[in-house]
């Protein structure tokens, strides 16, 4: 199913998406590998046996990746010219490996765009929860929309 365009809509809305997602070690370890990221918070379970967590944490870049991901089918697939930032990126708890995420998403700003009459601004608040619903990761994300085809 496609996006919504820009028109559809309204401040104030909000979406439960369906969608939830189990962290795998796999998961963790290929996307700090991937990006880089040689943290031993992320990739060494021995070194955080002596840290308060005692386990390895979720690269925060991957939450926030789930976190805008998982958001996608029910608001912008198909309908995002581009994604113009983030701002106010929290993780207030971490994530651990077998931790499951679900996510809402909330319009908080809907504007046309001054510069391109093909398009509009939308400003979303992403808050990421895992299964105990406690709030592991939120922030705000503005995105450059379609309008509606006439």
């Amino acid at each position: 199913m496609p996006g919504l365009y820009f028109e559809e809509f309204t401040v104030g809305q909000t979406f439960r998406h369906g969608i939830t997602r189990t962290i795998t070690e796999a998961d963790n370890v290929w996307f700090s590998a991937l990006t880089h990221n040689p943290a031993p918070l992320h990739l060494d379970a021995e070194y955080m046996k002596g840290t308060e967590y005692g386990k390895p944490i979720v690269n925060s870049c991957l939450t926030l990746g789930f976190m805008v991901g998982i958001s996608v089918g029910d608001t912008t697939v198909g309908t995002t010219v581009a994604n113009l930032g983030w701002d106010e990126v929290r993780f207030p708890r971490p994530l651990f490996h077998g931790d499951t995420i679900h996510v809402e998403t909330e319009v908080l700003e809907v504007r046309a765009s001054k510069s391109r009459p093909d398009n509009g601004i939308v400003t979303f608040a992403h808050r990421a929860y895992n299964q105990k619903d406690e709030l592991v990761g939120d922030c705000k994300r503005s995105a450059l929309m379609l309008r509606k085809p006439k």
